[in-house]
């Protein structure tokens, strides 16, 4: 089959690694192009979140398209070979298309059931097909991972009482807290990540939401949905003061929080605990900020010990979950292999309908003496028998293809008929 996927997520690699390349990328060409490059590469998605960065690929050649893929984020993460060797994992083939499944259908989420990632999935997809990336392989793997998403969402639990990465933030600024009645929260960056934020903050009964974003008008937005205040962009540093909890969601490719800003806010708040929760990718907030004394900074790696608890939950949607995952993966693998039956079907009935071509101009003479009605009353009795004699041997290689020993059978006949060219 020759399908791959390679890469690194919050499992195998640690934070400062993800956005090494997740910055190289960002500020560099678009990876489906380079990607597509490789002589060996027929087909390609790049799938980068915060917590993952993966290459699925249709290839002629597994072996070769591996190294130069290695060699491709080797360099975009300027990373070493030990790290590459270290952090990054390889699936192949089923494992691969598994693999993929259980991505889109978030059982590999940081947090399992966070629904973000089925969009950044057909984000990725969407890409693809821009970057005319995508074929048949592609787009049935891509489909169907689509499909198994949607019914682990809707045949299990595991998406009830929704969890996120900005739930597991909020809930860990309760236990720092014990309530967050009365607290302000300044809310950076006005994304899905921040709203998502500002939600399960709402419910827990936070008192005030300033909201900072670059663009004014997005936070003036945000804010009037939450009944929060906006604030300019470029007053952060000021407004650091005025709030008792920080969660910071941007885009940004540099430090939009800086140690020095902390710092100073802290002065202002006669030291006053401040509690930063950075769940951007690349960080927003420097990490010598969470060294000042009565200021306490996580990021997203350190949420883990929450989303392990709700997780638990989850266990037994999760078990319902793979069982679904399994029976897909088993549908595609049937596809697959009633794909590879294809090139053979299609040449047995060209054969055939070359011998009956042949056969009614050999014919020819004594068909002259019909009218062109019962020529092709003839002509249609001709392939129905061709079709009712082959009917039952293609049905046969595609059950055959179910338990995976079709090949033999195929390749027995294409001997038999002669579909390689050979008609002695």
């Amino acid at each position: 089959m020759n399908i791959i996927l390679i890469g690194m997520n919050h499992k195998t690699a640690p934070l400062e690694i993800r956005e090494r390349l997740t910055l190289a990328c960002a500020e560099g060409v678009d990876p489906i192009a380079e990607i597509m490059k490789i002589p060996q590469i027929e087909e390609a998605l790049y799938l980068a979140t915060c917590n993952r960065v993966e290459v699925v690929a249709k290839t002629a050649d597994a072996a070769e398209s591996i190294e130069r893929l290695k060699d491709f984020i080797f360099r975009q993460g300027n990373l070493a070979a030990e790290e590459l060797e270290q952090y990054l994992y390889l699936y192949r083939d089923h494992e691969a298309v598994r693999h993929l499944f259980r991505v889109t259908a978030s059982l590999d989420s940081l947090v399992m059931g966070e629904p973000q990632i089925l969009g950044q999935v057909k984000d990725a997809f969407r890409k693809t097909v821009e970057n005319n990336a995508s074929g048949i392989i592609l787009n049935k793997i891509l489909h169907h991972a689509f499909r198994t998403a949607k019914r682990v969402r809707t045949e299990t639990e595991i998406a009830e009482n929704a969890v996120s990465v900005s739930y597991a933030a909020v809930e860990l600024a309760k236990k720092i807290f014990g309530s967050l009645e009365g607290k302000t929260i300044l809310i950076v960056g006005a994304g899905e990540m921040s709203e998502l934020a500002a939600r399960h903050l709402i419910h827990q009964g936070v008192d005030r939401i300033l909201v900072a974003n670059r663009t004014y008008a997005r936070a003036l937005k945000m804010a009037e949905d939450f009944h929060g205040t906006a604030i300019e962009f470029d007053h952060l540093g000021k407004k650091l003061q005025e709030a008792d909890i920080v969660i910071s969601s941007t885009g940004a490719l540099h430090f939009v929080i800086t140690a020095e800003m902390v710092a100073a806010a802290l002065r202002r708040r006669k030291n006053r605990l401040l509690f930063l929760i950075d769940i951007a990718v690349p960080r927003d907030v420097e990490p010598q900020a969470g060294e000042i004394d009565n200021v306490y900074l996580y990021n997203i790696d350190n949420l883990q010990t929450i989303v392990d608890e709700n997780l638990k939950t989850r266990k037994k949607a999760a078990e319902k979950a793979e069982a679904i995952i399994e029976e897909e993966v088993l549908k595609y693998e049937q596809w697959q292999s009633t794909l590879e039956l294809v090139p053979t079907i299609v040449s047995l009935k060209e054969k055939l309908t070359a011998i009956v071509q042949g056969e009614m101009e050999k014919s020819n003479a004594w068909m002259q003496n019909l009218n062109e009605e019962d020529k092709k009353n003839v002509a249609i009795m001709v392939n129905a028998i061709i079709n009712k004699i082959v009917h039952q041997p293609i049905a046969g290689l595609k059950e055959e293809s179910l338990n995976g020993s079709a090949m033999p059978y195929a390749a027995a006949l294409r001997r038999l008929f002669r579909l390689d060219g050979n008609d002695v």
